[in-house]
């Protein structure tokens, strides 16, 4: 499909692998802003998000059933993928990350075991929250580490087509041992059921940059980077389809794929016209009516206070229309011939 965005520059691909029936992704070309993709993954959590998403590709859903694990994989150095699922251009495709939901798996769930990983193998960036991190501390996160991670007995190379990839190639290593990783991360939580089965969600976030160095290596039109994208989609699909039954159908699994990020002194720019905008269209400086949580909060306190009154109602007509003949010995105390049983 060929997408033309007139609002923004348009540059990779949001993708869905695998979701449950509890979030509702419709099918369409609706472009996505890229500074909005953790809000996405926010809302199909069940988080609240400062500003409202105009997005129609995501749907109401169930919002009693929330997904108990987000996985987001983020692919650099190329625009697309051949990945099954809904696919959605991305609008300013700018650095994003996944702290804010992180924070509120982590306020919200700290007492419990949650799962938050956020790994950039290639740049040896590791976050993990929460008292699950023993599980994963055998997991490789420096270039050391995953170098000798593949040369091991049970690593992906022994039943991985290398096709064109050489086994000497650093650039090549590089890559494979990305694929490792997602590898070890599904048989690591298969062999700890129990983190996937508790009430507290999950988050994985990965950024695999292998891909890419495969490309300046060797080049986009070469055999080599076409067998390493066809290797990394095998393995998308694989990891996901792992995830998903892991945690019983009850996972969202979603691809992000960017030829490049954009510089983020653009979007700080950005930012800067916006907020000039916004002071030419208000030129009294006048205060919101109210702020985004306002109806909930309405909503709650006007039902509580409707409950309450009824309460009172109730109450107080059962009270006086009590028979004291009919009751408890303190009322029958009151009567002037008391029966002495």
């Amino acid at each position: 499909a060929f997408y033309v965005c007139f609002s923004g520059v348009c540059g990779g691909e949001f993708s869905i692998l695998r979701s449950p029936q509890s979030v509702v992704f419709r099918d369409g070309s609706w472009p996505i802003p890229g500074e909005r993709i953790p809000d996405v993954a926010a809302l199909t959590m069940g988080f609240s998000v400062e500003e409202d998403l105009p997005w129609p590709g995501l749907g109401v859903g169930d919002l009693f059933h929330r997904p108990q694990a987000t996985v987001l994989v983020t692919v650099k150095g190329v625009d697309k993928l051949p990945v099954k699922g809904f696919s959605y251009p991305i609008e300013n495709a700018v650095p994003f990350s996944l702290d804010s939901v992180a924070n509120a798996i982590h306020t919200l769930f700290s007492e419990e075991t949650p799962v938050v990983l956020q790994l950039a193998p290639s740049e040896e960036r590791v976050y993990m929250v929460g008292k699950a991190n023993a599980v994963f501390e055998d997991l490789s996160v420096t270039l050391r580490q995953l170098r000798n991670r593949l040369f091991q007995d049970n690593s992906i190379l022994s039943s991985l087509p290398l096709n064109s990839l050489s086994r000497n190639n650093e650039v090549d290593l590089l890559f494979l041992s990305e694929l490792q990783v997602l590898h070890d991360i599904a048989s690591l939580l298969s062999r700890h059921k129990h983190l996937a089965k508790d009430h507290s969600p999950d988050l994985y976030s990965l950024e695999l940059s292998g891909l890419e160095e495969v490309g300046k290596r060797y080049g986009e039109d070469s055999q080599q980077f076409k067998d390493a994208s066809q290797i990394l989609v095998d393995s998308l699909q694989k990891f996901a389809d792992q995830m998903f039954n892991l945690y019983g159908g009850n996972a969202v699994v979603e691809v992000v794929t960017v030829k490049e990020f954009n510089s983020p002194l653009s979007r700080k720019t950005r930012s800067i016209l916006q907020a000039s905008q916004s002071k030419k269209e208000n030129p009294y400086n006048l205060a919101y009516p109210y702020n985004y949580d306002y109806s909930v909060i309405f909503n709650i306190v006007l039902w509580m206070m409707i409950g309450l009154a009824l309460a009172v109602i109730v109450i107080s007509y059962n009270l006086w229309n009590m028979d004291p003949g009919y009751d408890s010995i303190i009322y029958r105390m009151t009567n002037q011939k008391i029966r002495m049983d």
